[in-house]
């Protein structure tokens, strides 16, 4: 019954503690918080995080077994972007595709419309490549990647153009060639003056520089190459794959009907 002081049952200790202990699913956390400097991209300064923190102390067995690292915040969020990027330009593609059979009422000439979206694809990695060459270094970021979705809707026009006044021929009584060379011959104004104003447009954006630049340099880039390498080459993979579906097309349907009656 005597008091005794407390050093005589354990050794006591000072050291710094949370003042909150934090539970993610019953299981302790820290959260640290990583501000990357402003001249560094943000995907670019997650990488490092990755590699040089991370990866080295796992590899390195500074790290117990029991601990798990988890990207939050806006790191999280931008890798789940990343991951659903793929699905969401699919979708587009689908969207596209039923829209413009719907408008068409046809489900070949959707098909000669879309084939100019690898077209502007190219041209949007050439244009990204030249701007990071001649321009500053510019990182293939989500930001970045949201160009290519945004081509989809922006491509197409100059194919539908084309295909729509090809096929408005065709169902008139004209012959195919003849149909397809008029529709590129009355269609072929339009276009360079469509394409040329938005290329104008673009221009300042993919070359601008400053401060935050970055941000949207990228998409200028990609949209500025996809659009003009696609504008160039549609006047001439555009007919050409119209001329040879249409001729698929018209073999099909013939040879649909004459089986019945075979």
């Amino acid at each position: 019954g005597d008091l005794v002081p407390f050093s005589v049952l354990a050794e006591v200790e000072t050291r710094l503690g949370p003042t909150v202990v934090r539970r993610v699913e019953r299981k302790r956390s820290v959260v640290l918080q990583v501000t990357p400097p402003d001249d560094v991209a943000f995907e670019t300064a997650i990488e490092a995080v990755q590699t040089q923190v991370v990866d080295k102390l796992i590899s390195s067995g500074e790290l117990p077994p029991s601990v798990e690292i988890n990207l939050g915040g806006s790191a999280g969020k931008l890798r789940e972007a990343q991951s659903q990027f793929g699905w969401v330009l699919l979708i587009a593609l689908i969207i596209s595709f039923l829209l413009l059979a719907a408008l068409f009422e046809d489900f070949m000439a959707p098909v000669v419309v879309l084939v100019t979206i690898p077209l502007a694809a190219a041209g949007g990695v050439l244009g990204l490549l030249l701007v990071d060459t001649f321009i500053g270094e510019q990182p293939l970021d989500i930001m970045t990647a949201v160009g290519f979705l945004i081509l989809i809707g922006v491509v197409v026009n100059n194919a539908i153009l084309i295909v729509d006044l090809a096929i408005s021929r065709l169902r008139d009584g004209e012959a195919l060639d003849a149909s397809v060379r008029g529709a590129v011959l009355d269609r072929v104004r339009p276009i360079f003056m469509s394409a040329f104003t938005s290329l104008a447009g673009l221009t300042p954006m993919a070359i601008a520089t400053g401060a935050g630049s970055e941000l949207y340099r990228g998409v200028g880039a990609i949209l500025l190459g996809g659009l003009f390498l696609s504008t160039l080459m549609s006047l001439f993979v555009v007919p050409c794959l119209f001329s040879l579906i249409w001729r698929v097309r018209s073999r099909l349907l013939s040879a649909a009907v004459a089986t019945p009656a075979e």
